[in-house]
């Protein structure tokens, strides 16, 4: 068991290359053959040991050459700048799968896959999730622009709603699926456009996500 205890809870957006609903999600292959994705995460409640996270906000932007489990992949985390010293550590061994259960967390799963750990990026985030509403606006300045809305009937135009629910995942129980885009730069660049997004409900521990029946 870790030794230092920690909880994250709050409102989660991401975005990848692949087709709406993302193969990835139900354990085939993505729909291009490799993985481009950003996430971004408005922490509402947190800590991690005595240290408080409450209000703060990560985000990421990884690649992997193939299949996110074939490994070889790429990282950049990117934390609040308003964290203190103490809360940057914090967030850092969080989202680099320390001080977490073996395959507890995506944070932790996806740690083992990175050929690449980047420098980290501490910089202003701005973040709006509307999960039920499947919007998202996230902007780090010079680093990410990217925005999700929802899917849209071809024939009416009407938003369509469409749900992931995965009681034993490591990232989430139920997301609402959407669609995004992105452009990033720096160590890397990805521009996709209208393209997979989920939007979701996050609260987990280092022992793993916290079922709403919990």
């Amino acid at each position: 068991m870790p030794a230092v205890k920690w909880t994250l809870k709050g409102r989660e957006f991401l975005h990848c290359n692949c087709a709406y609903g993302c193969p990835c999600q139900f354990n085939a292959l993505p729909t291009q053959g490799h993985c481009r994705a950003i996430g971004a995460i408005d922490i509402e409640q947190g800590h991690h040991g005595t240290t408080k996270l409450d209000g703060l906000r990560i985000a990421m932007i990884v690649a992997w050459p193939g299949a996110i489990h074939h490994g070889h992949g790429q990282v950049v985390a990117i934390v609040d700048e308003r964290a203190t010293p103490e809360q940057r550590e914090a967030l850092l061994r969080i989202m680099s799968g320390e001080d977490t259960e073996p395959g507890a967390t995506f944070f932790q799963v996806f740690s083992t896959t990175f050929e690449k750990v980047h420098d980290p990026v501490f910089a202003k985030i701005d973040i709006q999730v509307d999960i039920e509403g499947r919007t998202a606006r996230v902007n780090i300045p010079g680093v990410m622009d990217a925005r999700g809305e929802p899917i849209l009937n071809p024939v009416t135009s009407e938003t369509h709603r469409a749900r992931i629910n995965l009681p034993n995942g490591f990232e989430y129980t139920v997301a609402e699926v959407g669609r995004g885009w992105v452009k990033t730069s720096g160590a890397l660049e990805l521009d996709l456009n209208d393209s997979h997004a989920h939007f979701a409900r996050m609260h987990m521990t280092e022992s793993g996500v916290v079922r709403p029946t919990q």
